[in-house]
């Protein structure tokens, strides 16, 4: 079981929401589409729907064309950010609609409904309505009556964006176990990279329309392809500089210098490197740089400090909570190791030592 786009695009006046797209989603697989507001996700799902067709290119399922085939026929499901059900139904029968719409005999829906309610963790709440459900509780309701369809294609476009951080993060870790149990092939949007790596499978991160890269989530996130991916699959987004390497040295625009072992001839590039690499705490080896703070952001156990070096603006994810004065002189300290390297076209240039030790 097998979903392929070739060449997809799609086209609306002069906008182009999808630029040409190559894409392959195999059988039992997680597939994470990550990327901002607007980047193209829901979009792109709406193609695999069927709601929309492409402008070019082609779409097979199974090795069949289905670019032309209507959304109500094809074995798909969908959940979307608003958990929709049926406020008049009970539990049950909101699980139950579509297979009555498929015709299914009394028996089978009722053994459906049972084995997914209770994988779903709603038995005891089958004869409840939606409204006397939490949250968590009416997206998982929603959640089953997409997967009893027996799929072979789940869509889930921001599926916890709109429940509470509990919620989220339970039904963040019970999404995976649901999906290894179903064996149909699951695309999930979000624009959170901590989402896509707690998730696992693989991940296709998008900018403005383009797919930048696809394949298993820890690999993009370790060995991003290029700078927009980097920046796509870091929260806050990677900090970048300027600089110039000259033999075995880096040198940056502000007369710093830092030794570098990359095997890249000399030139321009720029370095790229996440907030949680920047530390206030000097260490062996670290290379340290004259900032100026510009915002401070308490979380609770951590905090956020936006930074000025230069022309560059940076955000730091600082541990613990510090007595920070917005205004003041700062030095942050970061570990060459963590240093990723791009060319000047964007391209990754050389990947960040602990990378690729990981």
């Amino acid at each position: 079981m097998t979903l392929e786009f070739k060449d997809v695009s799609y086209v609306v006046g002069a906008q182009t929401f999808i630029h040409p797209t190559t894409l392959t989603l195999q059988k039992g697989t997680m597939n994470v589409l990550l990327g901002p507001t607007s980047s193209g996700k829901t979009t792109l799902m709406r193609l695999m729907a069927g709601l929309d067709a492409p402008t070019k290119g082609r779409i097979f399922w199974n090795g069949d064309d289905v670019t032309g085939q209507r959304v109500q026929d094809r074995k798909i499901a969908m959940v979307y950010q608003q958990f929709i059900n049926y406020p008049a139904m009970t539990v049950y029968d909101n699980i139950a609609s579509p297979m009555k719409l498929m015709g299914l005999d009394k028996a089978e829906i009722d053994r459906r409904v049972r084995e997914t309610a209770e994988l779903m963790q709603l038995t005891p709440m089958l004869q409840r309505k939606p409204l006397e459900l939490s949250g968590g509780q009416q997206q998982r309701c929603a959640l089953a009556r997409a997967l009893v369809k027996n799929a072979g294609l789940v869509l889930l476009d921001e599926p916890l964006a709109n429940l509470d951080y509990k919620l989220r993060e339970e039904l963040r870790a019970e999404i995976p176990r649901i999906f290894a149990e179903s064996g149909s092939i699951f695309v999930y949007a979000t624009t959170e990279p901590e989402e896509a790596l707690l998730l696992g499978g693989n991940c296709a991160t998008l900018w403005e329309g383009r797919v930048t890269q696809f394949g298993p989530t820890a690999e993009v996130y370790r060995k991003p392809g290029d700078a927009t991916t980097a920046r796509v699959f870091s929260d806050p987004p990677m900090n970048f500089l300027k600089v110039e390497k000259r033999g075995n040295l880096m040198h940056f625009g502000a007369g710093e210098t830092m030794p570098t072992t990359a095997d890249v001839v000399d030139g321009h590039y720029t370095v790229g490197f996440r907030p949680n690499h920047l530390t206030l705490e000097a260490s062996a080896g670290a290379m340290a740089f004259d900032t100026t703070l510009s915002v401070v952001e308490i979380t609770g156990s951590e905090t956020f400090v936006h930074l000025t070096h230069g022309d560059a603006r940076w955000v730091g994810l600082i541990h613990g909570v510090r007595d920070l004065k917005p205004g003041q002189a700062l030095q942050v300290y970061l570990d060459p190791s963590r240093i990723y390297l791009f060319a000047q076209d964007g391209t990754l240039a050389a990947t960040a030592p602990y990378a690729e030790a990981a």
